[in-house]
């Protein structure tokens, strides 16, 4: 009797060593395809279980295998959004442990010249699309309370990297780019921008200017300087990229690319026009980096009126305090172009 029942018992751990031997094989061994290496997949908000099923098939070697581990594992049930990690060689637990787990995005931007450029360059990054994103950041409501007005909220944004999950809400994304506003605003900067008579929206849009002014950092204090020099003298700033902006504004084309103000382009009536216009214009002309201002907040210490490009220094400016050696400085440049044949 003992025999038999030994043999019986060596019968089910045999039994039970294949059947272990068969669900590790098919629900912890590799379950992946169409994965060279490792890629994100993104589930949005509101995904059912068939949703998720659509979006990560072309994905599973087998989905049967798939669909029985979620189902022990509830995951057909619970459903997060987000964004994904899939790794080659992942099985079917691995599967559904990793659709559990949203990584996070190191969402980044900079130089953009427009609200609808910048939010195009977010929409890439996360679930909202461009036209949530300018929806909320348009909100009229939101506009009057934090101070800022269609043609300025893109000083709202400091370029930097931050770190959101794809499916944060755009509502939740712009009070964080708000945060991020008011935490850059020190009392020191802050002290820094009423002793030059300045708001912080002011500032961003000289800002602005000056980061088109000159890519050359350490020279970023003089130009603003130079700008700030003229505001003190009531002067119009004359800002060759104001009317740059104001071309492209009146065309509908920030894509173009405009390498001379032409004479003609001086008169051309628009708010950012400031060889007419005393002052700054509405808002910033594209979103400025954190040298920009801070040469804005930190300006030299100079008397100059005028700068034009040099001949001699790629990409640095001669500066004059009168008007005949701005005149001198600037007949070179110009003869340069020509030599160049540089048009527009």
């Amino acid at each position: 009797m003992k025999t038999k029942f030994k043999t019986i018992l060596i019968a089910l751990a045999g039994l039970f060593l294949v059947f272990a031997i068969v669900v590790f094989s098919k629900y912890f061994t590799n379950n992946t395809k169409n994965v060279s290496k490792e890629l994100y997949v993104e589930i949005p908000t509101g995904s059912n279980y068939n949703k998720v099923l659509e979006i990560i098939s072309p994905y599973l070697t087998n989905i049967n295998d798939f669909k029985f581990i979620a189902s022990i594992c509830s995951y057909d049930k619970h459903i997060n959004p987000g964004r994904f990690l899939f790794k080659k060689g992942l099985s079917s637990f691995g599967l559904v442990s990793t659709l559990k787990r949203n990584m996070p995005v190191n969402l980044t931007f900079n130089n953009q010249e427009r609200l609808e450029n910048l939010c195009v360059r977010i929409s890439s990054q996360i679930e909202p699309d461009t036209t949530k994103l300018l929806s909320v950041f348009r909100d009229s409501l939101f506009l009057k309370q934090n101070g800022f007005t269609r043609d300025n909220v893109i000083a709202m944004f400091i370029p930097n990297s931050y770190e959101f999950y794809w499916n944060v809400s755009a509502e939740k994304f712009r009070d964080k780019m708000l945060k991020e506003y008011q935490n850059f605003w020190t009392l020191e900067r802050l002290m820094k921008a009423k002793k030059l008579g300045l708001s912080p929206v002011e500032v961003m849009t000289l800002a602005s200017i000056v980061n088109k002014e000159t890519v050359k950092k350490d020279e970023r204090p003089k130009v603003a300087k130079v700008y700030l020099n003229r505001l003190a003298l009531g002067m119009p700033l004359q800002a060759d990229p104001t009317i740059i902006y104001a071309v492209k504004l009146r065309d509908n084309d920030f894509d173009q690319i405009i390498k001379r103000v032409l004479y003609g382009d001086l008169n051309i009536n628009s708010p950012y026009n400031t060889y007419v216009n005393i002052g700054l214009p509405p808002g910033p002309i594209a979103m400025p980096d954190i040298t920009a201002i801070d040469a804005v907040l930190t300006p030299d210490s100079n008397d100059y009126i005028y700068f034009c490009a040099s001949v001699e220094r790629f990409g640095y400016h001669e500066f004059a305090s009168t008007y005949e050696q701005h005149q001198v400085n600037a007949k070179k440049y110009s003869d340069w172009l020509n030599v160049l044949g540089t048009k527009r």
